[in-house]
């Protein structure tokens, strides 16, 4: 009896075991995408393919539209979503960045920092010698390259965008005050002179081209400034560079350790500000022209791990590494009664629009 039972059930059992499903393959894991350097060609990837809400799209778009935009669009894992240009603007035409282009030089410093061609403890004056402000010597020569990109260099903030050295006026040390403020743009000049090169050239060879960010210029803007314009798709490069922490396509253009550096705190007075990018998800943060500390995060109805490239009349990019996402939008000022150096009302409303797609 014996043997004829285990026999028959050791056969059931094989059965039973081998009519089970296996289990499915694990989902592979979307790789970062990369457009060519040399061609606008882009990989696009759909709503439906990311499980996303398709009747989110169009509230979405009226809004861009109704709220002035020019361009958009929204990459995830570097691959295009959504590109919408609105009001008469086109993929080819080009923009103004604004202040969003700050993030373009606290980039470029890091990568003359990587090449050894600066250091960023260092004191500015060290690069372009005294006098390059109207501060007491001492004073002055208490503001470092750091103290630029975290805007805590302690100069006065009021006195308008000029940024000639009698413009430049001492209001406190360096490091004790946060204010937003242009004299950012000298490091531009700390560039140019520690890299022996101008400040175009450099930029061209060490950023633009290296990421295919072709057509793209500093304008001269007046008051010793110049503003980049480019294409939406340009400013997109960039944001997919930044999302993946300063690498384009396994090519280092600036190194992740300055980069992460860039994307944190970087004082402990304005929470919510890095290198020249803004940062949301803080405790508290500072508006431009202001020395009030606002408590919460810059963006509630944004991600908390979004960092920003924040320029005036709305020109903005947003990056989300939980996401794998960078959103752009170019264009006039959303509220062109209530016009802003860079944040605005026009942030929480877009960011309730851009997450209904995938809430």
């Amino acid at each position: 009896m014996n043997k004829i039972v285990y026999p028959l059930l050791l056969v059931l059992l094989s059965v039973s075991c081998s009519s089970e499903s296996p289990d499915p393959p694990p989902s592979p894991i979307e790789t970062l995408y990369f457009p060519p350097q040399t061609s606008d060609i882009w990989e696009t990837k759909s709503i439906a393919d990311l499980g996303w809400k398709q009747t989110a799209v169009q509230p979405l778009l009226d809004y861009l539209a109704l709220k002035n935009s020019k361009g958009f669009i929204i990459l995830v894992n570097g691959r295009i979503v959504l590109e919408n240009y609105f009001n008469g603007h086109s993929a080819s035409a080009v923009w103004y960045w604004a202040s969003a282009g700050k993030t373009l030089t606290a980039t470029m410093t890091g990568i003359a920092k990587d090449q050894g061609l600066l250091n960023i403890n260092n004191k500015v004056s060290d690069y372009l010698g005294t006098g390059w402000t109207s501060a007491p010597l001492a004073k002055e020569n208490l503001i470092t390259c750091k103290n630029l990109l975290a805007m805590n260099s302690g100069l006065n903030d009021g006195l308008g965008d000029n940024v000639s050295p009698a413009n430049l006026q001492y209001v406190s040390d360096s490091g004790t005050r946060w204010a937003y403020h242009n004299v950012y743009v000298k490091l531009q000049d700390v560039v140019a002179k520690a890299s022996g090169q101008s400040w175009t050239n450099y930029f061209n060879t060490q950023l633009r081209d290296k990421i295919g960010m072709t057509g793209g210029a500093w304008i001269p803007s007046g008051e010793g400034l110049s503003v980049y314009w480019s294409t939406t798709r340009n400013m997109a490069r960039f944001g997919l560079m930044t999302l993946n922490k300063g690498k384009w396509d396994g090519t280092t253009i600036v190194s992740e350790t300055y980069f992460n550096q860039a994307t944190t705190t970087s004082q402990n007075i304005n929470l919510s500000y890095g290198y020249l990018w803004w940062l949301n998800g803080k405790e508290s943060y500072h508006l431009p022209g202001s020395q009030l500390q606002f408590k919460g995060s810059l963006i509630p109805t944004g991600p908390n791990d979004m960092f920003m490239a924040l320029g005036k009349n709305d020109q903005k990019i947003y990056v989300i590494p939980s996401k794998k996402m960078v959103v752009i939008r170019m264009g006039d000022a959303a509220n062109p009664s209530n016009p802003t150096f860079g944040l605005s009302g026009f942030d929480e409303e877009l960011w309730t629009k851009i997450s209904a797609l995938y809430q």
